[in-house]
């Protein structure tokens, strides 16, 4: 890789973890012969990808030529099955107080795809900054400061809601058409990001605001951008891309901005938008303050935790030996606790159970939720748990590093995953994981990754839960209503004689008809007519 090489400020030369969902700094089993791997396996096929995981990208994929096309695999949401674990055969009995086993219910998601959604969002950036020496970043609840161009409404970035980012990132090309190098925002230090294949630089923002909405908000051929419903954060440093040819940092608003904010994800509506010819489709994504009484209720919540603890606030760095009135950043803005405990924290979940025949890995803690991460991961302690050989990988995975190398890394089908909720649990059979050691913030390895293939058939709000003796952060999720199932309430799973009776009351209606039924107008279209009716036969008795 070339590199010009760039001039700081300091003399202090920081390295900081960015993890950019962690797999930035990943180590694919080094001894177990898959960075050699190749594509030319007989009787095995390749298939090109584009997958995201964090700062890294799937490639490709490549599995036995016997299997049915695995990039093929995206779906619409299927039905999502009540289910009762009580699965004796797997020993996951559960005991009640008197000593009896009762039963868990939950909502069971068969055979997910390997590849989940991109959480996409429109991202903007002002000059919204504090005095110097003032590094804590400033939650907004509307756009502050002023913006580094004159035409915000289409000089702005295309990222991804990123819980697995210690950090905000942004990539050379849309730092640059944000306008952060014309104000002169991009400082000329630096930190260095370790990757798969290597080691990069990023450069350091001055602090600056960075607001944020979902897809919706921008019209639907790119153009054009709707500022008036974004938030986020002013006076934040964040890391750039330097623009080398091979690759760039991932556009990406992290931990840092997510834990103070709850993000609602609608699955069930997905948004297209086309920019600079290229497709981003995404669930609609709306960013709320956390007690607005608009957020969505959802009956079922998975406890998470920011992990490491002790993050007291989010802010940058600042120090120079040579001039110590230079306040400068030298790193991004991360959840902080202390010079002693710079946190860098990111969002676990609070505990995952694994099976694979007859081996378990049960009420591990170190699972990252991640929602820049499109697939499954596991570590190597769970694998060795669950007997899982690397030798004898069911699909491989090309992953492109931060310098644009590539490694493989083995991909395998567990036989069930189980995430503990208030309410009714998730659980999910014939599961696809990649298996892949990720540094934690914490030190050492994750046990795995939480990505977005597990939650593609549901609607869920992630709660930040902010900071400091706030309230712990929290997924509620329900999954995507099925077309035609009205009643009773909220529906009840099934389409039938019910829901044909609740259709049939709101029949030839409109918005402005006093019967009107905003569920049953099922083809979106503000009339509940034959179209509707068919879409509802469709699912009947589903």
């Amino acid at each position: 890789m070339k590199r010009e090489k760039i001039h700081r400020r300091t003399g202090l030369r920081v390295a900081i973890c960015l993890l950019v969902t962690a797999v930035l700094q990943a180590q694919v089993f080094a001894d177990s012969g898959f960075k050699s791997a190749h594509h030319g396996r007989p009787g095995w096929r390749k298939e090109e990808a584009d997958w995201r995981l964090g700062g890294a990208r799937i490639k490709a994929i490549t599995y036995p030529e016997n299997r049915p096309a695995m990039t093929a695999s995206r779906r619409g949401p299927q039905k999502v099955k009540k289910a009762v674990l009580t699965l004796e055969a797997l020993n996951r009995i559960t005991f009640n107080e008197t000593g009896g086993p009762f039963s868990v219910f939950a909502n069971l998601i068969d055979s997910p795809p390997i590849d989940g959604f991109v959480p996409w969002i429109a991202v903007t950036a002002t000059n919204a900054r504090l005095d110097e020496g003032e590094s804590e970043a400033v939650t907004q609840y509307s756009i502050t400061g002023n913006y580094l161009t004159g035409t915000p409404e289409s000089d702005y970035a295309i990222g991804i809601y990123d819980t697995g980012a210690s950090a905000h990132l942004m990539g050379n090309g849309p730092a640059s058409q944000a306008g952060l190098f014309t104000a002169g925002l991009v400082t000329t230090n630096t930190s260095i990001v370790s990757g798969v294949t290597g080691d990069t630089e990023v450069r350091i923002s001055q602090p600056i605001g960075i607001f944020i909405d979902g897809l919706g908000a921008i019209e639907p051929n790119g153009l054009l951008l709707d500022r008036s419903g974004m938030m986020g954060q002013s006076n934040v440093a964040i890391a750039v891309g330097q623009g080398f040819e091979e690759v760039d940092l991932p556009t990406a608003i992290g931990s840092p901005l997510s834990v103070y904010f709850t993000a609602a994800f609608d699955n069930g509506t997905q948004i297209t938008i086309t920019r600079d010819g290229n497709d981003f489709n995404a669930p609609d994504i709306r960013i709320y303050p956390q007690d607005d009484p608009d957020i969505p209720v959802y009956a079922n919540k998975i406890p998470l935790e920011l992990r490491p603890l002790g993050g007291a606030s989010v802010q940058y760095l600042y120090f120079d030996l040579e001039d110590p009135f230079n306040t400068t950043p030298i790193s991004p803005s991360v959840i902080f606790g202390s010079i002693l405990n710079p946190a860098q924290s990111i969002f676990f979940v609070s505990s995952v159970d694994m099976y694979d025949g007859s081996h378990s890995a049960i009420d591990k803690t170190r699972f990252m939720f991640d929602t820049g991460a499109q697939i499954t991961v596991i570590g190597s302690r769970i694998g060795a748990r669950l007997g899982i050989n690397p030798a004898q990988a069911e699909f491989e995975v090309e992953i492109q590093g931060v310098t644009g190398d590539t490694i493989m890394a083995p991909g395998f089908y567990i036989d069930a995953i189980d995430i503990p909720a208030l309410g009714e649990w998730l659980s999910f059979t014939n599961v696809p994981v990649v298996l892949l050691d990720v540094p934690s913030p914490e030190g050492g390895t994750v046990d795995g990754i939480i990505g977005m293939n597990l939650f593609a058939d549901l609607n869920f709000v992630l709660r930040g839960g902010g900071l400091f003796l706030q309230d712990d952060p929290s997924v509620e999720y329900q999954p995507i209503p099925m077309a035609g199932d009205l009643a009773p309430g909220e529906g009840d799973g099934m389409v039938n004689w019910l829901d044909l009776g609740a259709f049939a009351e709101a029949w030839l209606t409109t918005p402005g008809s006093g019967n009107w039924n905003a569920r049953a107008d099922l083809e979106a279209d503000s009339i509940i007519d034959f179209k509707d009716f068919s879409i509802l036969a469709q699912n009947w008795m589903q």
